[in-house]
């Protein structure tokens, strides 16, 4: 049997009140926490004193030496008699748990993942020696807070009884699936043991030693585990098992990781018994080619433990795992509400878990070949419109395209797209190659940009729009020639690249439903270079608060200015035609929960160093998002700023019956915004700033948003737009 796991700050406070006047005898719990610290709870009692040992580096390590061994040739033996002689034959306890399945989109995942459903789990726990598990299912509830039919495995419903038996499986065997136990008699000759660190604890006039080993597969090309299993010195009973998987122990192709964390309390003053248990299975893949990653995390915490009182006959007779009739699940009364323990999942999603640092470590100990999931042939598109769009100066264009890793870490991505008014191929062919921690990659292309500082509609909403109402917010030009460019980072994440490029201007091919066109960005041409640096940074802090900011200096040099400068001739450093200068582009953001609702912020900054330079490097505000209620893109200048500012309030839910995802509350949200857009270097008499007001309204689970505005200056009007929501726009 196997089961999952809760927030790791929160949970204990959520455990249910013991039962038939259940008493917890004195014990304590081990809880591995951001900097793999051993942190001691006591159920009763005080406890006098805790002497830890620094843990041993690495490389002074003695792999398998003797007193190691010795330590885990006893505690085999103790999980084979199966703690018969221990004076242990019963035990019950009642198991407080959730179930959470989290979702995170984008490359590299920047962004904390998401709760989509949260389940609360209630079970009855039994034990009779030598190796009798039972447990029932008595409580259940749950809110999903995004469609999703997800259904978990029957083992996803209960806890982990004895530290896994000798052969370790997950998910019913369809997650993993026969791997032999680090303290099993057959674990014995398929892994390497090392003492990692020690823990002295003193309740009273007692005391305890907890010995860290660490386990690592002696061929990590088999399913095995690897992590840390902490013993004590003196019994060789398990104290808690810190566990990850290699890649041949993962049955499905698209697991990404399994970690377990099974933490065991002292019961009585001698039998070490489930306590806490944490598992966090994560699935990756590609939506087009847009990564995603599902979680589930599971957390329990057990109380009411009572040993040797034996249990009803009725449950010896039952299946290893029962559940209660819908009807009792139902009516089981649990604390609280499970949505006001959303905010505890959402705020744990984004901070450091066990499972991140076990995973760090297991990387550490072997290959990360053996660990890491492979890439294989995949959808070469980020988003829908890779594949179909709509604007003016294409009309519709059809696209696609294929990624394939190569040989010594090195891959290929290929994309092509075919507007059927303006009769062109675009293509982008991309060589990368991973050096060290960075990504390397040269790319050759044909292509169309937009000349925008920021998007003003999703990519299928401005598709839409400039299909039936000739809205399109985009303005491209044509770019062609090649580049090289370097990326890497985490926490900040950057990029340095050249192109050695040709730009053009392009002309309107398209006829919409209604209504007719803007024309085309009369862009300049340029033969020459475009060199940039970009940085971007997003954090999430305990209070709810997400700040995310972005930054891009681009030198852009004609292929006169270039060669003027190189043989210090008299257009050196100077605007030449075709252009010569520096443009710079910042944007932060910030979510900050309040009281009533939620603040988002946001600021753009963008412009030239020099006035003169190319119409497609302008700062064009003008649409939804930089200027409501303005004409798309129609307030250009060599610099400007936005600031916007909006408050997001739910004022109600709308019932829903998805079917077989499930029925739920779709909340509504409420924003009023106001925007202020100014701009610098402009035509004499033309107006410095924009200011606008309006009323969003989202819905759909955050995946439609109505927008109402009023532009308040003189060239300003009202505007109605109906889009998806920003946070489906990087796959839409």
């Amino acid at each position: 049997m196997f089961t999952p796991a809760a927030d790791p700050d929160a949970s204990v406070a959520r455990i249910p009140a013991c039962r038939d006047n259940a008493t917890v005898s004195p014990g304590v719990l081990f809880v591995l926490r951001r900097r793999a610290a051993l942190v001691l709870l006591v159920g009763v009692g005080a406890v006098q004193s805790v002497e830890a040992q620094a843990p041993l580096a690495a490389a002074n390590r003695a792999w398998n030496d003797t007193p190691t061994l010795d330590l885990v040739a006893r505690a085999i033996g103790r999980r084979t008699i199966q703690l018969s002689d221990s004076g242990l034959a019963d035990y019950r306890a009642v198991a407080h748990g959730y179930l959470t399945f989290l979702a995170q989109l984008g490359e590299g995942f920047p962004d904390p993942p998401q709760v989509v459903r949260a389940d609360e789990l209630a079970v009855e726990v039994y034990w009779r020696a030598p190796n009798l598990s039972k447990q029932r299912l008595v409580g259940r509830r749950d809110t999903l807070v995004l469609p999703t039919d997800i259904a978990y495995h029957r083992d996803h419903l209960a806890i982990v009884q004895n530290n896994f038996p000798a052969i370790i499986r997950l998910g019913d065997g369809d997650e993993v699936r026969d791997v032999p136990h680090p303290l099993s008699v057959a674990g014995r000759s398929a892994y390497d043991y090392a003492t990692a660190d020690s823990l002295t604890i003193r309740v009273g006039d007692r005391s305890w030693e907890v010995v860290g080993v660490e386990v690592r597969p002696r061929d990590d090309r088999l399913a095995r585990v690897i992590g840390t299993l902490y013993l004590d010195r003196e019994t060789a009973a398990v104290v808690r098992l810190a566990l990850t998987f290699t890649r041949a122990a993962l049955r499905d192709p698209a697991l990404e990781d399994v970690s377990v964390i099974l933490d065991n309390g002292l019961v009585d003053g001698r039998f070490w018994l489930p306590r806490r248990q944490e598992i966090e299975i994560r699935r990756t893949g590609t939506w087009l080619e847009f990564p995603a990653r599902g979680v589930i995390r599971g957390e329990w915490d057990l109380c009411c433990v009572e040993v040797n009182r034996g249990f009803p006959a009725e449950r010896l007779a039952a299946p290893e795992l029962s559940s209660a009739s819908p009807a009792e699940l139902a009516s089981y009364r649990f604390p609280g509400h499970l949505a006001d323990s959303l905010a505890a999942r959402v705020q744990a999603a984004g901070q450091a878990r066990p499972a991140e640092l076990l995973r760090r470590r297991a990387e550490e100990l072997v290959r990360r070949e053996a660990v890491r999931r492979k890439a294989g042939l995949r959808i070469a598109a980020a988003r829908v419109s890779d594949f179909i769009r709509v604007n003016r100066v294409e009309g519709l264009a059809l696209g696609g395209g294929l990624g394939a890793p190569l040989p010594g870490a090195a891959t290929i991505r290929a994309s092509a797209r075919y507007g059927l008014d303006d009769r062109l191929a675009k293509y982008r062919l991309t060589l990368g190659r991973r050096i060290w921690s960075a990504r390397l990659a040269f790319s050759v292309f044909d292509e169309y940009r937009d000349a925008g500082v920021v998007p003003e509609m999703s990519g299928a909403g401005n598709s839409i729009a400039a299909q039936e109402f000739a809205a399109d917010f985009s303005d491209e030009y044509r770019a062609h020639g090649g580049g090289l460019s370097v990326s890497g980072g985490s926490a900040w994440r950057w990029n340095a690249g050249v192109d050695r490029l040709r730009e053009s201007a392009l002309r309107v091919h398209a006829t919409p439903s209604r209504g007719t066109y803007r024309p085309a960005l009369a862009a300049d041409p340029l033969d020459g270079t475009r060199a940039a640096l970009s940085l971007a940074h997003a954090s999430a802090r305990d209070d709810g608060t997400a700040v995310s900011v972005d930054a891009m200096v681009a030198g852009v040099w004609s292929a006169r200015a270039a060669r003027d400068l190189l043989a210090l001739g008299p257009l050196a450093g100077r605007d030449s035609a075709g252009g010569n200068y520096v443009r710079a582009v910042f944007r932060a953001s910030v979510v900050r929960p309040v009281q009533y609702g939620t603040w988002h912020l946001g600021l753009i900054a963008a412009g030239r160093v020099r006035k003169n330079g190319n119409a497609q490097d302008d700062v064009r505000f003008g649409g939804p998002i930089t200027a409501p209620g303005y004409a798309a893109r129609s307030l250009r200048a060599p610099a400007g700023a936005v600031a916007r500012a909006e408050w997001h309030v739910t004022v109600g839910s709308l019932p829903l019956n998805l079917g077989r995802f499930g029925r739920t509350q779709a909340p509504v949200t409420l924003a009023p915004f106001a925007v202020g857009a100014w701009r610098t270097g402009i035509t004499p008499g033309e107006p410095a700033h924009a200011r606008s007001v309006g009323l969003g309204m989202i819905s759909a689970y955050n995946l439609i948003r109505l927008d109402l505005a009023r532009g308040v200056d003189a060239s300003g009007g009202w505007t109605i737009r109906i889009d998806f929501s920003r946070t489906w726009w990087p796959i839409l």
